[in-house]
């Protein structure tokens, strides 16, 4: 529907405007904010903008209610690659900001960041658009 394809859209402008949890561990050692080699989500950015769209579900209550709005989601890419910490920096709405969790959450491993080769553990941001 032409619904979808703008939130479609708006989620991949989104996130290519953007530079950059299993678990709400806290992560171990020193936390980067820009580092060498930034994190990157398997396959790259363009993959990154198909899983959240084949992954984030518009909450139903949310668009009966006409409710738009863009969540800033941060996160901690640890040095094994994983999700861990994801907050919500910025709140669009309950609803909006719940569903953009649990999609982060279950993102599956990323390749970590590195520094002078070595792993390490990196914050990350990431907007997800919610537009009707």
């Amino acid at each position: 529907t032409m619904k979808k394809l703008l939130f479609v859209l708006m989620l991949a402008f989104t996130a290519l405007t953007t530079v950059g949890a299993q678990q709400s561990e806290k992560p171990h050692g020193k936390v980067y904010d820009i580092v060498e080699v930034m994190p990157q989500f398997p396959g790259g950015q363009g993959e990154l903008m198909k899983y959240l769209c084949n992954k984030v579900k518009y909450p139903a209550e949310a668009q009966k209610n006409k409710i738009e709005g863009r969540v800033i989601v941060t996160f901690v890419v640890n040095k094994k690659g994983r999700i861990i910490d994801p907050t919500v920096e910025r709140s669009a709405h309950p609803l909006l900001d719940a569903e953009a969790l649990r999609v982060i959450k279950r993102m599956p491993k990323w390749k970590p960041g590195r520094v002078n080769g070595e792993p390490v553990n990196v914050k990350y941001r990431l907007p997800i658009t919610f537009k009707l």
